[in-house]
């Protein structure tokens, strides 16, 4: 009987309140529950409402919600403001994060490269296809929400909150609902958001639990089971789409998963004392641009009830506490528990997560050595929960469960104007003889056949080992200057270019490790098959279709020191690169009579920085240089073009054809000025010099003068298969334009 009362009062604003009035009422203290619905981007109306609520003075007692309105009240339970979820939810990019887009600065070296090389990985256990349970394992969220509930990580039970809370989720293998009211928050709030084909399911305990909204979208009946006296309830979810409306896969899902719970909704509203639909019908549950514009409506639409919210708070006895919390950016980490693994070792996970124990560390790059543990596609799930200690620091407790997958399918495509068109097919497989080992082999299909075969065992922070062995080949006509330090005679011949048939088979064993948890230092052992041949001509009493100027075995000892934070290969606004090699050439099996040891270093150094808002720079400067064994050239530098995997010393160089300039020592700096016009669309303009030849260290060659130079001008595009590119270049020493094409990642 008093609830229809205080129901009726509220609306009758044009009457004041007697004395009779307030003594029925004033020894009841309102209690006020808040139903919020799930709705994807939809939901961040819900927060524009709940910025009316605090401004009307109403004091939320209880709240639940699903999906995005578990999200919401979630963190507004914990004790955020609605102006600080407001500001929070302007400046996060959802559409990252739900990605899980991963820096490229926080993988590992090795996965560095493995990224940017494939456009398509499959699962391929017992050869058969198979598809990942969501887009998104939700890691960047996860992330998000962990750092956000730092105050509330000890408190289990969500009724220990500031305002009692639960959310709704649903059991994946029954399909009934789950009230999540005790736990991890954020693990709970992932759970209920768990929206089917966009998130794997979420496993808490032994169940794996999937969005909310499948059963229950707008669970007023709970809430008012809390001891609600009044309820106030936001929905946001989607209206039945008209047969034009459904162009997608996802769109036919999401039309299905709706007839259940607008059918529910009839009856849902009329529990409901106060209820409000957004007029937000234009959107959809991935309209995560439209953000800015979704919270706007909520906070107008809501403020059309700005005296109905003030009636509830002079009902209520005890006002809102307004606390601002404040989130740390960074915390101390006394100790590291890792409970679930079987087949990767504590120091293998130690050295993926980047985490050290009595040490600090922001959540920037906590965050960044847990997704990169994720990608490495060994773990299904990765909960992790900090712990308060009384003396300020925090335990890390990891629950983990490793990924049944064993074996991959992936796929990337690639053209430029050396290696020409290829197609690669790649089998992946983990865990082959030992834990942590991965066996990788590539096969590229294309004019010019190539394989690359990788065996690999992370040891984590410690010594890792690695065996490489690949082959490469290539056709391009050169001129005859080219091949004068392979022995041709030119004044024996009357042709003006031949074609070469370059063969490249190498093998490495390397040990490496990480130190200072940014450089990577590789020490091994090289073998290298190396043959060059024309069908052009035949000399030296050769067969008279075909010439080997170079046909021999080198066996070498070689050390690597990188170190790598670019944010992108292709087209970089920030970081920095570089990269130094060694190699020293012991012994040479073959035609080469002549061969003495000889050294062979080079380094390389690239910046990359954003400057304005949609422009950077990026610079490199790069160099090599012989040392002794004066009558092998097998490996001198091979300069010019654009596009291709760099192969031995093979080194691009804007204005000139590949394989242009030759010599013992190189030397050249790049400039390049980008603008991203749109998205991932850039349009570019670059600078090169370079001295290249023989012995220029003998002599002021080197620093006199700039024997060549190279402009070009070009446009970009940053795709899933790799970078698609188009440059017109000139050279003021050839006096002639040349188009460079490449498409996809390089391999």
């Amino acid at each position: 009987m008093n609830r229809i009362l205080i129901v009726f009062l509220l609306f009758v604003f044009h009457l004041s309140f007697s004395q009779e009035i307030d003594t029925l009422v004033q020894n009841k203290d309102l209690k006020v529950g808040l139903v919020l619905s799930g709705g994807g981007a939809k939901g961040f109306a819900h927060i524009g409402v709940l910025k009316v609520l605090e401004e009307a003075g109403v004091r939320i007692d209880y709240i639940g919600g699903t999906s995005m309105g578990a999200i919401v009240g979630g963190l507004y339970a914990s004790g955020y403001s609605a102006k600080q979820l407001d500001s929070l939810v302007r400046v996060t990019d959802f559409e990252k994060l739900i990605k899980d887009d991963l820096p490229r600065s926080a993988k590992t070296f090795y996965e560095k490269e493995d990224a940017e090389k494939y456009a398509l990985t499959l699962p391929f256990d017992d050869f058969k296809i198979g598809f990942p349970s969501g887009l998104s394992k939700g890691q960047n969220l996860y992330n998000l929400f962990s750092k956000l509930t730092g105050h509330i990580n000890n408190t289990e039970d969500f009724n220990d909150f500031p305002i009692p809370f639960f959310c709704i989720a649903t059991n994946l293998e029954t399909g009934k609902q789950k009230i999540l009211n005790k736990g991890y928050l954020p693990r709970a709030i992932m759970a209920s958001g768990a929206i089917p084909t966009l998130f794997s399911p979420v496993k808490i305990q032994d169940t794996l639990y999937v969005d909310g909204g499948i059963v229950n979208n707008f669970p007023v009946d709970e809430v008012r089971a809390m001891g609600a006296d009044i309820i106030i309830g936001i929905d946001v979810q989607d209206s039945l789409e008209t047969k034009t409306q459904l162009k997608s896969a996802f769109d036919v899902f999401l039309q299905i998963s709706n007839f259940h719970s607008i059918k529910d909704m009839k009856e849902k509203v009329k529990k409901t004392d106060i209820y409000l639909h957004p007029n937000i019908k234009d959107f959809n549950l991935v309209s995560f641009k439209n953000k800015n514009f979704i919270l706007d409506v909520g906070e107008k639409d809501a403020r059309k009830l700005l005296d109905t919210f003030q009636k509830i708070a002079s009902l209520q006895k005890l006002k809102p506490i307004q606390k601002i919390l404040t989130v740390k950016d960074s915390f101390f980490i006394s100790e590291i528990k890792i409970n679930g693994n079987k087949s990767y070792t504590r120091s293998y996970i130690l050295g993926k997560l980047k985490l050290r124990t009595d040490s600090k560390t922001s959540y920037e790059k906590f965050n960044e050595g847990v997704n990169n543990l994720s990608t490495t596609g060994n773990f299904q799930n990765i909960d992790y929960r900090f712990i308060s200690n009384d003396n300020d620091t925090y335990t890390v407790v990891f629950n983990i469960q490793e990924s049944e997958n064993k074996m991959l399918l992936r796929t990337g495509i690639h053209y430029d104007n050396l290696m020409k068109g290829a197609g690669l097919i790649n089998i992946t497989r983990k865990r082959l003889l030992t834990n942590n080992d991965v066996a990788s082999f590539d096969f590229v299909i294309g004019e010019n056949m190539r394989y690359n075969f990788n065996y690999y065992i992370d040891k984590g922070y410690y010594w890792s080992v690695g065996f490489n062995s690949h082959y490469a080949s290539f056709d391009k006509n050169v001129s005859l200057d080219f091949l004068v330090p392979d022995g041709l005679d030119i004044l024996n011949t009357s042709v003006n270019s031949l074609e070469l048939k370059y063969g490249d088979l190498t093998n490495q064993l390397y040990f490496e490790t990480i130190f200072k948890r940014i450089f990577l230092l590789r020490l091994g052992g090289e073998h290298k098959w190396l043959r060059y041949r024309t069908n052009t001509i035949g000399v030296q009493q050769r067969a008279a279709n075909a010439t080997d100027f170079e046909n021999n075995n080198y066996f070498s000892a070689f050390g690597i020191l990188k170190f790598d934070t670019l944010d992108n290969t292709a087209f970089p606004k920030s970081g920095f690169f570089f990269e130094g090699d060694f190699h020293l050439y012991l012994i040479s099996g073959g035609s080469n009579i002549d061969f003495h040891q000889y050294s062979i270093a080079k380094a390389k150094a690239m910046f990359a920085k954003s400057f304005w808002k949609r422009w950077s720079v990026t610079g490199s400067v790069e160099g090599g240089v012989t040392f002794g064994g004066n009558a092998t050239h097998a490996l001198d530098f091979f300069v010019g073009g654009y596009g291709f995997k760099e192969i031995n010393n093979l080194k691009p160089f804007y204005g000139y054809e590949p394989l242009s300039l030759r010599g013992d020592t190189f030397l050249s700096s790049t400039v390049t000025i980008d603008c991203t016009v749109y998205k991932k669309a850039h349009i570019n303009i670059s600078a090169n010099i370079a001295n290249v030849g023989d012995d220029l260290f003998n002599s002021s060659r080197w620093i006199d003068r700039v024997d060549y130079s190279g402009y070009a001008i070009g446009c970009g595009w940053d795709t899933f298969i790799g970078p698609i590119e188009a440059k017109y270049s000139y050279s003021p020493e050839v006096k002639e334009s040349i188009w460079y094409v490449s498409l996809g990642y390089k391999f």
